[in-house]
């Protein structure tokens, strides 16, 4: 009965990891504005994932900041490519700011502040990248659930 719940509690922490035999990288997708889309409040129930198209592709989490206010989208990076003129141009894994477009706005005499066409509205922003484990853009914390794993785990080997 202890193999074979133990063999359970392998297969299912070894899911989110890559074996080589998917098609490609499975990215949480979501926007900081939806419901349980925060920086460090992540709930993956309500957000599945999505098959990024490329075949090397990267997940991707921007963070950008403005005072209090912190905006969180999650995607992959051929995805943000098509619109995003900012992604650093070191894309392995980790953290990076954004990187300067020196063509963005050029000739523009805009002064309407809200068209922020020179994209300088946010204070700080982050790129984060990753590619080894798929879902690998969430927030890392370990809630509830993962608690309960690891207290049944302790208890399984203290009773052997």
């Amino acid at each position: 009965m202890l193999l074979w719940t133990l063999i359970l509690l392998v297969c299912k922490l070894s899911v989110g990891f890559k074996t080589g035999l998917e098609e490609g990288l499975i990215c949480n997708v979501c926007v900081g504005t939806h419901p349980g889309c925060g920086e460090y409040d992540f709930d993956f129930r309500w957000y599945w994932g999505k098959l990024c198209p490329r075949y090397n592709d990267k997940c991707v989490k921007l963070i950008e900041r403005k005072g209090a206010e912190v905006i969180v989208t999650r995607d992959c990076l051929s995805t943000l490519e098509g619109f995003r003129t900012d992604i650093p141009a070191d894309k392995y894994e980790g953290c990076r700011t954004k990187s300067k477009d020196v063509k963005l706005g050029q000739y523009v005499f805009n002064r309407i502040e809200e068209l922020d066409v020179y994209r300088d509205y946010y204070d700080n922003t982050t790129y984060c990248f990753c590619d080894f484990d798929h879902w690998c853009n969430s927030s890392h914390r370990m809630g509830p659930l993962g608690w309960s794993i690891m207290g049944l785990i302790m208890l399984l080997f203290i009773m052997n």
